[in-house]
């Protein structure tokens, strides 16, 4: 990871797309509008990035009709697993199927990179290697099929801004790329994130979810993006039992 001089961080990251999903659905209306169900959103509707995704192709696209957006959120908002990031895309995808709009995905991801850095993955919805903020993204061969995920959240609301500020960016020694080569058993060993140690010393809680997952079995547990969701990865057929508190987001995945 090192600073760049736009202001954002040159990162190395793994997406891995999940079964995990909130639900989103367009209508015909004389007004644009935003309905929300589900688990919460923190901040003002009109900046939902449903809204923004429709706004910007609106400006590239006089005529795009007004539409009505139904967003049903399963995802913990702010949770490090990039739901809001995939509402964004799927608006764009929705969107340019819907009117018709004829826009290749090179065109999608460039809309979709200014939404967010890492919201090009979800046009592309594939394993993939990513590097500069997020939108240079290289097809990776991870075959996650014999395992499933179990997928924790506390409900600790982690900023991406004061993690970044907490790092000193370094170059790694060797590519997240080769390292995912690696048989899933030497993951432990040899990737990490760097965003772990800041916010574990911050908030222990999350720290411990991870000691969990590894005292329950899981061959690879990990911190998903800037906190606060830890995921373990298990064999398929492990028979995992683990005490969490019953306000943390808790969902068992098979890959």
């Amino acid at each position: 990871m090192s600073k760049r001089d736009d202001g954002y961080h040159n990162i190395e990251t793994i997406f891995y797309p999940l079964p995990l999903y909130d639900v989103l659905e367009l209508m015909d209306a004389s007004e644009t509008s935003l309905t929300l169900k589900g688990l919460p959103i923190p901040g003002n509707i009109e900046d939902n990035i449903v809204l923004k995704a429709y706004n910007l192709l609106k400006k590239d696209f006089n005529d795009l009709p007004a539409t009505h957006f139904y967003l049903l959120k399963n995802i913990p908002a702010g949770a490090g697993l990039g739901a809001g990031s995939a509402n964004g895309a799927s608006a764009l995808l929705a969107l340019n199927k819907k009117f018709n709009l004829n826009l290749s995905i090179s065109q999608l991801i460039n809309y979709a990179l200014q939404l967010g850095s890492d919201c090009p993955f979800f046009i592309l919805n594939q394993p993939c290697f990513a590097t500069g903020r997020g939108e240079n993204m290289q097809p990776v061969n991870l075959d996650l099929s014999s395992r499933k995920l179990i997928v924790v959240n506390p409900g600790i609301h982690i900023s991406t801004p004061w993690a970044f500020q907490q790092l000193n960016p370094e170059k790694p020694a060797k590519s997240l790329y080769d390292l995912i080569q690696m048989p899933i058993n030497d993951w432990k060993k040899n990737i990490t994130n760097d965003f772990e140690i800041p916010v574990f010393n911050t908030h222990p809680a999350i720290e411990m979810i991870k000691n969990k997952l590894y005292e329950a079995g899981a061959a690879f547990a990990l911190m998903s993006g800037s906190g606060s969701t830890v995921y373990g990865l298990f064999e398929k057929d492990d028979d995992v039992i683990i005490n969490f508190a019953d306000n943390y987001f808790v969902k068992e995945l098979v890959l």
